[in-house]
């Protein structure tokens, strides 16, 4: 396990080196220099050139050092401890448990794929005989660079509207990812759905309901360029309907009652009756966003009142809570055990003024200083490093009890005592000794601990407090959904996802309390 951990790290420090110095963006490793880019206070100015990166050099240089020192740390100890040997194979006999982890592990390496899962960029794009691959370039490409010379030419490239241009030209192709949507920043048009006329009625599809609504004719439906959108009441034309040309110019004003045309005004070029014969498609329904879902248009779970894809805005959702895991976990720990440990190593006046600080900060109302904090916070700075770093404020001291109350206990041990008959250090002693000896307490209270992460930052998010609205959250989809009780399907993803995620996490740390439980495997049996 720790091999492989240290292989990871090396690997994706590596990645975000050479896709730095190469100006590729791999998935998950861009992170880092992306983060920097967009926030100015994680740069460092120069007199030339791009701004020095350091938030991103610093992240490559952890991963790197962090795994060089796992792997080492793997090759001096090649053999698992007995009593681990025994935890783990009581852990992977607790099924409920083994699973969950399986199962959040597989989540985890979806998420690290990034745009070669959800992405509005291409994969790969063959044009003018050679293969482009925009989702793994740092920079934009436009629509003019793909012989695009209308209006739009000047625009970001569209590769969803070149692949339906290049549908059957066999010398073009386009590759887009799973979902081709970005989880923010990607608002879609009006979605729209087939209607039926039968009789000069207008019916729900596939059923006899008459239709009550706003339908319209289209002049390009993936666009949703409209011809004339109509109120429909009782399946028949009844109120206001208007008519745009292919500018998206108003040019057309009609009112209708009971299917019957009171009276019209026409504003455009040409004639009136060229207008109304202009070829479109047939009549749709149009759904304002939030959009239901609607499985033939590509929106499995139908999108927010943004107007963004729900399942890639769920992906992104994901990918930011184990982002902030990855961050949070890692630096709350390594601070919590080792003021722990040196509190109850020490004991003394260090204990005393450590117990008294933070009995003061456990008594404050956590959730509302982290609101207070996160509102005084300018909205160039926020982001998910800012958010943690308050968190994190906060988030240590529960460990640090835990590894207070074992290291008080442990250091009358005679294993400590031998070790300082034969000149350990106390650095030695705490994380060679101590640790060891502690891990129970420790592994724990991490499936807790990342469940705890997750509802803070949904419970910020869902208060408006939390990530700004270029990261994608389940919190902001929850206050979404609650504001549009109409689209039940917003709240409904949103409470799933969370609760499943929170569910296996509570699997995990049941399985692993169970397993690494001292009553059952002890170094002093």
């Amino acid at each position: 396990m720790t091999r492989t951990l240290g292989i990871s790290s090396i690997l994706l420090g590596l990645l975000a080196w050479f896709g730095e110095w190469k100006d590729i963006a791999f998935p998950t490793a861009r992170w880092f220099f992306s983060v920097s880019r967009e926030m100015s206070w994680l740069q460092m100015p120069v007199e030339k050139g791009e701004p020095f990166l350091w938030f991103g050099w610093l992240a490559v240089a952890l991963l790197l050092g962090t795994g060089l020192l796992l792997l080492i740390r793997s090759f001096q100890r090649n053999r698992i401890n007995p009593i681990t040997r025994n935890r783990i194979k009581r852990f992977c006999s607790i099924r409920r448990g083994y699973y969950a982890l399986w199962i959040v592990v597989s989540l985890l390496v979806l998420a690290a794929l990034d745009q070669v899962v959800v992405g509005k960029r291409a994969l790969a794009v063959h044009h003018d005989g050679k293969w482009i691959f925009p989702a793994f370039l740092s920079t934009d490409l436009f629509n003019r660079d793909f012989g695009i010379k209308d209006a739009t030419g000047d625009a970001q490239a569209d590769y969803r509207m070149l692949k339906r241009l290049w549908a059957n030209q066999k010398d073009k192709r386009v590759i887009m990812p799973l979902i081709p949507y970005d989880p923010t920043g990607d608002t879609l048009p009006p979605m729209s759905g087939a209607l039926e006329q039968r009789n000069g009625i207008v019916y729900e599809s596939g059923g006899k309901k008459r239709f009550f609504g706003l339908a319209a004719t289209y002049l390009n439906v993936n666009e949703a360029k409209m011809h004339i959108r109509t109120t429909y009441r009782n399946g028949l034309a009844n109120g206001p309907a208007e008519g745009w040309d292919e500018n998206g110019t108003p040019v057309y004003l009609a009112e209708y009652e009971k299917g019957f045309l009171k009276h019209d005004h026409y504003t455009g070029l040409g004639s009136k009756e060229n207008y109304l014969s202009t070829p479109a498609s047939e009549l749709r329904k149009i759904f304002y966003h939030p959009a239901p879902p609607m499985p033939k248009e590509g929106h499995l779970l139908g999108t927010t009142s943004q107007g963004f894809d729900l399942v890639a805005y769920l992906y992104g959702g994901l990918q930011v809570n184990f982002k902030a895991a990855i961050i949070y976990m890692p630096l709350v720990y390594l601070i919590g055990i080792t003021v722990g440990m040196l509190m109850g190593f020490y004991g003394g006046w260090f204990d005393l003024i450590s117990q008294r600080l933070m009995e003061i900060l456990t008594n404050v109302p956590v959730l509302f200083v982290v609101i207070i904090l996160a509102s005084m916070v300018p909205d160039a700075y926020k982001g998910l490093p800012i958010i943690l770093t308050i968190l994190m404020a906060f988030g240590w001291m529960e460990m640090t009890y835990l590894m207070r109350a074992s290291a008080y206990r442990d250091k009358q041990r005679d294993y400590i005592a031998a070790a300082r008959v034969l000149g350990a250090s106390t650095p030695r002693i705490l994380f060679l000794h101590l640790i060891p000896n502690s891990l129970s307490i420790i592994v724990t209270l991490i499936p807790f601990s990342l469940s705890g992460l997750v509802f803070a930052l949904t419970s910020l998010d869902y208060l408006g407090f939390g990530l700004p609205p270029s990261y994608a959250t389940w919190g902001r989809l929850l206050n979404d959904g609650l504001a549009n009780l109409s689209a039940p399907w917003l709240v409904t993803s949103a409470f799933f996802v969370l609760v499943c995620l929170l569910v296996l996490f509570t699997f995990i740390g049941e399985a692993v309390r169970e397993a690494f439980d001292p009553k059952k495997f002890s170094y002093y049996r």
